[in-house]
């Protein structure tokens, strides 16, 4: 069961406002436009194309964008290195307008910068462990979790393990699907590259211990060598 305490009631909405930071190898869709289509066009030709980017139904689809590199930056036409890491998409846009702007290469620019590989990684006890891509920027753990087909019946329902990377550490933060303040914590909306894993039980646990696994050998073992005695002292 899940939120088995909870009552008719309105509940605060989780966190969702809080931008989440553009991080190395994040793959970024940037289209660019002004009153000059033909000056327009060369800050439209996306760097790198990635063949591997599944969508909702897990189907491989080719996308085209910026890579940020290992060092932080994405190359950008004319503009070259723009540092990206560690900006929210809005600041990289204003960024790269003003940088436009200033060098007067493009009047009054429109930027829209939005995530390609804006994905999480669902682990452990559910159905189909899954990397699912949300390319509407916006995804709920619950989403996730039937989207990886829910958990099975030996998941560990008070104790889903979310690890997110924020200012290049690991931030580890474990969830009670069993209680209702999952509706208004912070982690209620997953983040790109988000990692969640749902441990198993100690029933599953148990099942795949090696002594409960040879326990079947050994009694099977017993049962030939008491059947091979009895018929040897007949």
């Amino acid at each position: 069961m899940y939120f088995n305490n909870i009552q008719d009631s309105e509940l605060p909405a989780g966190v969702e406002n809080i931008e989440p930071l553009i991080q190395k190898n994040d793959l970024l869709s940037i289209s660019v436009s002004s009153l000059n289509p033909e000056a327009t066009k060369i800050f439209n030709t996306p760097n790198v194309t990635d063949s591997e980017a599944p969508d909702f139904s897990g189907r491989a689809t080719s996308v085209s964008g910026y890579l940020v590199n290992s060092q932080g930056y994405i190359q950008f036409p004319i503009l070259g290195n723009i540092k990206a890491v560690g900006l929210t998409k809005r600041q990289l846009k204003d960024n790269l307008t003003k940088s436009l702007t200033d060098r007067k290469l493009l009047v009054d620019p429109i930027i829209n910068i939005r995530y390609l590989n804006y994905r999480v990684t669902v682990l452990g006890e559910v159905a189909h462990p899954t990397v699912v891509n949300a390319p509407n920027e916006k995804i709920t753990l619950l989403e996730a979790l039937g989207l990886a087909g829910d958990l099975t019946i030996y998941a560990k329902r008070s104790n889903v393990l979310i690890i997110r990377e924020v200012d290049n550490k690991k931030v580890i933060k474990r969830i009670n699907l069993n209680s209702t303040e999952l509706f208004s914590s912070q982690y209620y909306y997953l983040q790109p590259n988000d990692i969640v894993y749902v441990e198993p039980d100690k029933a599953k646990v148990a099942t795949a211990s090696p002594v409960r696994q040879i326990l079947p050998l050994i009694f099977s073992g017993l049962t030939v060598v008491v059947v091979a005695v009895d018929r040897l002292t007949r």
